[in-house]
């Protein structure tokens, strides 16, 4: 009776009921079989690279608190098979508690030269392109992501106005945009994924380039109870790779996602927390969006032409999200085809039905909040003051210009763009005060 039971849990949870539990710790060993907690392996991406070899979908691996890095810290994890990865648990897995006990993946700026544009968890082989079934469940849960020891900043003195350091406060002046500034995500998908994805309990902070972006053939990808920190160009962007845009449908909900900053200092665009892409469905709901830098939700896309059959079929909802100091809480196109229309919360329920079915219980957050008072109050401040200063120079007689003229060349100036912040490192350790913030808002404890 007992096991009848055991096989009907199993079933239930989608598990296979041969499922394989790996172990994996920052103490373990590379020789270890990792297959209980007293002899757990020392490298997760071992513990990947033996499941793949033997295709074993469905095994469950749990990572204790550390900071992991991948094969010889290569400054990334790649996944190529349906698993469950749980972070999160002690040193001996009696307990689970990814807030207390951090399983990371941090790299430094020794892993730029082995990450390049790798995301920190890079999806692949996951797609199948040719069927038309859902082909596993991907989980992820309990992790901790941050680019911020990787990135290139200014210098954190705030005396020199270059470096976008509002004050000693910080950790760091401005992020660079430049060249150098590596462009890599938190999650990544290589192709596409043709299945569900559930990513929950995480922490996402700091990354130059998207925290989630993930290709989907079809299948559900669910983000929940998460928290998104200063991440630039966006947090969340799931493209829909399904020809007729109704295989693939994003569930978005409990999230914290606070400072996406823009694609650079000039701040003229991206920076959006979640962005609706098209052929996918998106469910948006029970979020906080909290100052983010161009707009909280982003449905700028929109396809046409003999695609508008597809896009007709496209369902986005949102609703019971709190917002609080975005420009825009919703962007949407401007019906005179130039620009961008800028939606406030209370104005959801005016929106066209037929692209927003369901869009009540949207707010704005009051002074006072608990969550408001758990942002990391000099970031917020700095924010709430953020100043872009542009400062052109053009001489049409100088020396270089009237050279130019002799060949025949255009004429040139210049533009120096400062800023007084712009994407400056988030402490980790304030980014956790952000769970159970507000009951049934956000990410819940």
């Amino acid at each position: 009776m007992k096991k009848l039971i055991v096989w009907t849990i199993l079933l239930l949870t989608n598990l296979p009921l041969s499922a394989t539990t790996y172990y994996v710790s920052a103490t373990g060993s590379a020789r270890a079989d990792g297959l209980t907690p007293q002899t757990p392996k020392k490298d997760l991406q071992a513990v990947l690279n033996l499941i793949k070899e033997r295709n074993e979908d469905g095994a469950v691996i749990r990572v204790a608190e550390g900071n992991y890095l991948g094969a010889l810290d290569a400054g990334y994890i790649e996944i190529c098979n349906w698993v469950t990865l749980e972070g999160g648990y002690n040193a001996d897995f009696t307990r689970s508690n990814p807030r207390k006990y951090i399983t990371r993946i941090e790299p430094t700026d020794a892993q730029r030269a082995t990450n390049a544009r790798k995301g920190l968890i890079t999806l692949s082989g996951l797609d199948d392109p040719i069927g038309n079934k859902k082909t596993g469940k991907l989980t992820i849960t309990g992790f901790t992501f941050n680019h911020g020891l990787e990135n290139y900043y200014m210098p954190a003195d705030p005396s020199d106005p270059k470096n976008g350091c509002p004050s000693k406060a910080f950790e760091t002046g401005r992020m660079v945009d430049g060249p150098n500034q590596l462009e890599h995500p938190c999650i990544q998908s290589v192709q596409a994924v043709a299945g569900d994805v559930l990513i929950t309990n995480c922490i996402f902070i700091n990354s130059p380039y998207y925290a989630i972006q993930i290709n989907s053939r079809r299948g559900t990808i669910e983000i929940a109870n998460n928290i998104f920190v200063s991440n630039r160009y966006g947090a969340v962007r799931i493209d829909g790779w399904d020809k007729n845009g109704t295989a693939s449908e994003v569930l978005f909900h409990h999230n914290v996602v606070a400072f996406s900053w823009c694609r650079d200092k000039t701040m003229e665009d991206m920076g959006y927390g979640f962005e609706c892409m098209t052929r996918v469905n998106c469910k948006v709901y029970r979020n906080i969006f909290a100052c983010n830098n161009y707009a909280a939700i982003a449905r700028t896309h929109v396809l046409s032409g003999p695609d508008k059959v597809i896009e007709a079929k496209r369902i986005t909802n949102f609703m019971d999200n709190a917002f609080f100091l975005n420009p825009a809480d919703l962007l949407l196109p401007a019906p005179g085809g130039a620009g961008w229309t800028k939606v406030r919360a209370s104005q959801f329920e005016e929106l066209d039905e037929h692209i927003v079915p369901i869009a009540s219980g949207n707010f704005e957050i009051e002074a006072g909040s608990p969550f408001i008072k758990a942002i990391d109050q000099d970031y917020l401040k700095a924010f709430a003051s953020l100043k872009i200063v542009r400062n052109a120079s053009y001489d049409a007689n100088s020396a270089a210009n009237s050279l130019r003229e002799t060949f025949g060349l255009n004429k040139q100036g210049s533009e120096t763009t400062r800023v007084s912040m712009y994407g400056n490192r988030y402490p980790l350790n304030k980014a956790i005060l952000l769970f159970g913030t507000i009951q049934q808002y956000g990410p819940q404890l």
